[in-house]
C-alpha cells in the first residue's frame, strides 16, 4: 500500500510540473508577445529619398516583406502585394492609419514591378549624391495656382509707379538744365534757352523787391572795404548765389516744357500708356515708312526729317532745353552725320571753359587748320 501510495504521488508531482510549465509557456508567449507590439513602419528600413520619388524614408523592398539582398521575382511582389493589401485595405481593416499603408503599399509594388524604375531605385541606393543632383534635397509639393488678376493688378501697380517716377525724372533733367543756364545768366546767343531767360529775368526782379532797395553791393560782404575790395567776378557769383534758390523755387511752375517733358500726371501711368502704344508705335512705323520710301526715291530731306534726326542725334534734354536759334544752328550744322556731330559735342565741351581758356583753344583750332592746309598744298 505504501508503494501504491508513493507511485500515485510521483504521479500527481509530475502531472502538477507540467501543468506548471505549459502555464509558464503561454505566460512567456503572451509577454513576447505583448513586448513585440511594433508597427510595421519599424519594419520597412529606410531609404534616402528626401523628395519622396519612391517610397519616401522606407524601403520599398521592406514594405513588401522582402529584402533588397535577395531580391524577389514578379510573382513574389505580386503574391506579397495580394496579402498585404487584403490586410490593409482600408474597407477592411479600421486602424487609422490602414489607408496611408494601403498607399504604401501600392507605391512600392509599382516601382518595384516597372522594371525601369527598380532600375533606377535599386542605383540611387547607395548614390545619394546622384540622387540629388537630379531631384534635389526638397520635398516638392504643387502649391495652389495664384490669381492670375491678381499678378496682372500688382504688376500693373508696380509698372504705374515705375513710369511716373520715370517722367519726374525727364522733367527734373530738363529743369536741372534750365536752372543751371538761369543761374549762370547765359543769353540766347551762349545757349541760353527761354525758359532759363525768363526765370532768371523773374528771379532778378524777385531778389530786388526782397533787397527792399538796399545797394546789391551792399549786400556782398567785404565791399566798401579797400582792403577787402571784391571784383566783378565775385560779385557776379555772390549775386547768382543768392539767385539760385529763387530760380530752384520758379521752375517748379513750369509744368511742361514741351514734347513730352512734363511734370508728371495721371496720364503717365503705365495703364493709359499702354493704350496709346498703337497709335505710337503705328505713327513711328509710318514715319519710317516714308523716310525710307524718300531715300529709295533720292529725295532730299525735308524739314520734318531734318528736325527728326537731328533731336534724335543731339538728344531730348538738349534739344528741349535749346532755343529755336540755337535748333536752327543745329539742323543747319547737319548733325545727323557723325563728324559733324562730333564737331558740335566738341563746341558744347568748350562753351563750359573759361573765357581765357576759349582763346587759347581757338588759337589752337586756327594753327591746327592752317598745318591741315600746308599739306593739302
Amino acid at each position: 500500500m505504501s508503494r501504491f501510495c508513493r507511485r500515485t504521488a510521483m504521479k500527481v508531482i509530475l502531472a502538477l510540473l507540467y501543468v506548471a510549465a505549459l502555464v509558464r509557456a503561454e505566460d512567456s508567449d503572451s509577454k513576447s508577445a505583448n513586448y513585440s507590439s511594433d508597427t510595421p513602419e519599424d519594419n520597412w528600413g529606410s531609404y534616402y529619398d528626401p523628395s519622396n520619388v519612391f517610397c519616401g524614408k522606407h524601403d520599398c523592398y521592406k514594405i513588401l516583406g522582402f529584402d533588397y539582398e535577395y531580391p524577389p521575382d514578379k510573382k513574389e511582389l505580386t503574391q506579397s502585394y495580394r496579402e498585404l493589401s487584403k490586410k490593409w485595405h482600408p474597407d477592411k481593416n479600421k486602424d487609422k492609419k490602414a489607408n496611408a499603408r494601403f498607399m504604401k503599399i501600392n507605391k512600392a509594388y509599382k516601382i518595384l514591378t516597372s522594371s525601369k524604375k527598380r532600375k533606377e531605385y535599386d542605383r540611387l541606393r547607395d548614390r545619394p549624391d546622384e540622387y540629388f543632383q537630379k531631384y534635389g534635397q526638397l520635398t516638392y509639393s504643387y502649391k495652389p495656382k495664384s490669381d492670375t488678376l491678381m499678378v496682372v493688378l500688382v504688376l500693373l501697380i508696380i509698372g504705374s509707379v515705375f513710369t511716373w517716377f520715370a517722367q519726374k525724372n525727364r522733367w527734373q533733367q530738363i529743369a536741372n538744365r534750365v536752372v543751371k543756364d538761369a543761374v549762370e545768366g547765359l543769353k540766347a546767343g551762349e545757349g541760353g534757352s527761354t525758359e532759363s531767360l525768363e526765370l532768371r529775368a523773374k528771379a532778378e526782379e524777385i531778389l530786388k523787391q526782397q533787397q527792399g532797395g538796399v545797394d546789391f553791393s551792399d549786400l556782398v560782404p567785404g565791399v566798401g572795404k579797400k582792403k577787402n575790395k571784391k571784383t566783378k567776378k565775385e560779385m557776379k557769383a555772390f549775386e547768382n548765389e543768392q539767385l539760385r534758390p529763387i530760380i530752384e523755387e520758379l521752375v517748379l511752375e513750369i509744368k511742361d516744357f514741351g514734347a513730352g517733358f512734363h511734370q508728371p500726371t495721371w496720364r503717365d501711368i503705365l495703364v493709359v500708356r499702354m493704350l496709346k502704344w498703337p497709335f505710337v508705335i503705328g505713327k513711328e512705323i509710318t514715319w519710317q515708312v516714308k523716310y525710307y520710301t524718300r531715300r529709295l526715291m533720292k529725295a532730299e530731306l525735308n524739314d520734318t526729317e531734318k528736325e527728326v534726326l537731328t533731336s534724335r542725334a543731339v538728344g531730348p534734354v538738349a534739344w528741349e532745353s535749346a532755343n529755336q536759334k540755337a535748333r536752327e544752328e543745329m539742323i543747319s550744322m547737319k548733325l545727323w552725320i557723325m563728324e559733324n556731330l562730333e564737331e558740335w559735342h566738341e563746341l558744347q565741351e568748350v562753351k563750359q571753359l573759361s573765357t581765357k581758356e576759349q582763346k587759347m583753344y581757338n588759337k589752337l583750332k586756327k594753327k591746327q587748320l592752317k598745318n591741315k592746309a600746308g599739306k593739302l598744298d
